[in-house]
């Protein structure tokens, strides 16, 4: 089991960037492929992006390509979400999520430890 505590979130005006952090502490973190996911007021929880144990390969949902960048560092067990070109509609719950299953298209209930989320919200 892993512990996930996530940082980084706040208001930002639309097109502003924000980088969102999460920390890890328990098992170890190199063992997890990682992920990030969203919910917003009403709406169900969203994939965001996802990165392999050595941060070689990365996934993101297609809202996110060219503005989001996931990355890791393993040193510190901490994975990262840069989000650039913030838009209202990015506005909701951020949350990390760790997952020993292999890299690939990973179902929501395979991610067995999650953080507790951190508010993101993006004003027009």
């Amino acid at each position: 089991q892993v512990q996930l505590v996530e940082s980084g979130g706040g208001l930002v005006q639309a097109g502003g960037s924000l980088r969102l952090s999460c920390a890890a502490s328990g098992r170890t973190f190199s063992d997890y492929v990682m992920g990030w996911f969203r919910q917003a007021p009403g709406k169900e929880r969203e994939f965001v992006a996802a990165i392999s144990w050595s941060g070689s390969r990365t996934s993101y949902v297609d809202s996110a390509k060219g503005r989001f960048t996931i990355s890791r560092d393993n040193a510190k067990s901490t994975v990262y979400l840069q989000m650039n070109s913030l838009k209202p509609e990015d506005t909701a719950v951020y949350y990390c999520a760790a997952t020993l299953a292999g890299w690939g298209t990973i179902p929501v209930d395979e991610y067995k430890d999650w953080g507790q989320g951190t508010q993101v919200t993006v004003s027009s």
